[in-house]
């Protein structure tokens, strides 16, 4: 693994970059400083661009987030969602696990992740007692609800009706704002710990990253892939196949300066990036 400064001296051997959001671009509130001019000298340097992130929410929503922020659309050439994904998978149920789900769902989440599933052919409902399946886009902070054990007995009431789960965020946690915040994988991780039955859509699967690289439209051999979370974003480019970028400064921060940590944790994930970078900069 090289230990740089910044993404600069990879670009000329890649013709292609998927590039992760929270932790990398942005911290749910405002970019890193060094990300814009990144993808500002990616685009300026003729390359490719496509964001992937595990966000609970469609991909048109996650830009106009971005746009918020100050990150605009030319600025990268496509961007796909886990969100997406899952919307996509519900509207096809062209696989087993969504072939079999009722049309009755009981969503776990805040109500700004609802447009994973709006319009679609099914019926939300108030409690899990009256669902067939459940959509879990994460804690809803709006309602005071952030900790994993504020969960417990809903989690508990769709085991008890055995419900199937659909996990359309599969990190266990991002960092906001510098802190860090649960997100839908550690609820689902919890409920299958239950006996829970659930389909993970999104990072570290490498189903998510085929739409990802038809966006793209470079080879996978001329890709990287560039993220902060072994567990999803570099794990997930090993099993994709792709050369990946680990960006130190996101939910792993606490290992910045420590090159020696930094390799002992990749290996203790079986994963081996081509490089580590402290944070997205040129």
């Amino acid at each position: 693994m090289e230990h740089l400064t910044g993404l600069a001296p990879l670009v000329p051997r890649y013709r292609g970059f998927i590039v992760d959001l929270w932790g990398v671009v942005h911290d749910g509130i405002r970019p890193y400083p060094g990300a814009v001019d990144c993808l500002r000298r990616l685009q300026q340097a003729g390359k490719r661009v496509v964001l992937l992130s595990n966000a609970p929410r469609i991909a048109s929503v996650a830009q106009a987030a971005m746009r918020e922020m100050g990150i605009h659309d030319d600025l990268y050439n496509g961007i796909m969602t886990s969100g997406e994904a899952t919307r996509d998978r519900l509207a096809r149920r062209d696989d087993p696990f969504f072939a079999a789900l009722g049309r009755h769902l009981y969503h776990l989440g805040p109500a700004r992740d609802r447009n994973v599933f709006a319009g679609l052919d099914y019926t939300p409902v108030a409690t899990p007692g009256a669902a067939d399946f459940v959509v879990n886009t994460g804690p809803d902070e709006t309602a005071g609800l952030v900790d994993l054990p504020a969960y417990e007995d809903i989690l508990r009431a769709c085991r008890a009706r055995d419900l199937p789960m659909v996990c359309a965020n599969p990190d266990l946690e991002v960092i906001r704002d510098g802190a860090a915040v649960l997100c839908a994988g550690a609820l689902a991780q919890r409920y299958e710990a239950l006996g829970g039955k659930v389909s993970w859509i999104g990072k570290p699967d490498p189903a998510i990253y085929q739409p990802t690289l038809a966006m793209l439209g470079c080879p996978p051999e001329t890709v990287l892939a560039i993220g902060d979370a072994l567990r999803t974003d570099i794990a997930g480019a090993k099993a994709a196949g792709l050369a990946s970028c680990w960006v130190i400064g996101g939910i792993h921060n606490a290992l910045l300066g420590n090159p020696q940590a930094i390799e002992e944790a990749a290996a203790g994930e079986g994963v081996t990036p081509v490089a580590a970078i402290p944070a997205l900069c040129w």
